[in-house]
């Protein structure tokens, strides 16, 4: 029973488990009445479910107290989050659920998302979508707000959730898995120039942590660290795990979104002349 209170919320939040839940009951209700030919594959249903969960878990088990008290454990939170949920969820195409739900809708209660809708269509604008990934790495970690956002509750709980919600706006304009020769889907070759874009922000400010003379990030000296590890240390591998792992997500990023245009390259060629250069 001791092994199970590391499964237990740190700091609970019903907003949190609840949103959880929703879109986990959502997801499986709408898996029991799609039309078989429509219903996600097995791979896809895990991947979706392993992204939520791996979501889930840095905000509401254990290992969100060690992220308050580690700078290195709170990077792996944030790479999570913005990168790895995310990715797994973007992969198993839930656009077939979505739309299965967006059908059930009324007339009325789909007037209700057209605003909804209309941010969403800014928001992936491909240069807004790049400057708001990169862009939110570099505001939650300028130190005084880094400072603020880990004493307070509040703030700490919008820095989460908008990590969370951008990755999953960012790698959802990477791995639309509607084809840009059929339809107004951003081009291959965009999403591979964004990869590589928004790549090179995230390495610099992982560089700069890791070779940063002195502490950059005191809060953890002022609350306390979870184990006794030397600060630079924590500092150290906080760094790394802003520079490496993103970098390597955005190459595989790149290697997916490659062997797909190359599986549909021939596909549509009447419908590729007419995109013209989208993709």
């Amino acid at each position: 029973m001791s092994g199970l209170r590391y499964l237990l919320p740190y700091d609970f939040s019903p907003l949190t488990l609840l949103s959880y839940m929703l879109v986990l009951g959502l997801y499986g209700v709408a898996l029991l009445r799609m039309p078989e030919n429509e219903r996600p594959g097995p791979g896809r249903i895990v991947t979706f479910v392993l992204g939520v969960m791996l979501c889930y878990g840095v905000m509401q088990t254990r290992f969100d107290y060690y992220s308050q008290y580690m700078f290195f454990v709170h990077r792996g939170q944030h790479l999570i989050l913005h990168h790895l949920g995310p990715v797994l969820i973007a992969l198993s195409n839930p656009l077939p659920v979505m739309r299965f739900w967006y059908r059930q809708m009324s007339p009325s209660m789909r007037s209700w998302l057209r605003p909804i809708g209309w941010a969403y269509r800014v928001l992936q604008q491909p240069a807004i979508a790049s400057i708001l990934f990169v862009g939110l790495i570099y505001f939650w970690l300028w130190p005084p707000i880094h400072f603020d956002a880990m004493l307070s509750r509040q703030l700490y709980w919008v820095m989460n959730w908008s990590m969370l919600l951008d990755g999953l706006l960012f790698w959802w304009l990477i791995f639309d898995p509607r084809s840009p020769a059929i339809t107004n889907a951003l081009g291959y070759g965009k999403r591979i120039l964004l990869l590589a874009l928004v790549a090179i922000p995230q390495m610099i400010l992982g560089a700069w942590i890791v070779f940063s003379r002195g502490m950059v990030y005191d809060v953890y000296e002022v609350c306390g660290r979870a184990w006794p590890m030397p600060p630079e240390t924590d500092q150290l591998l906080g760094g790394l795990l802003t520079w490496i792992p993103p970098a390597m997500m955005s190459i595989v990023g790149i290697l997916i979104v490659l062997r797909r245009a190359m599986h549909e390259d021939g596909k549509f060629p009447k419908a590729r002349s007419l995109a013209g250069g989208n993709a």
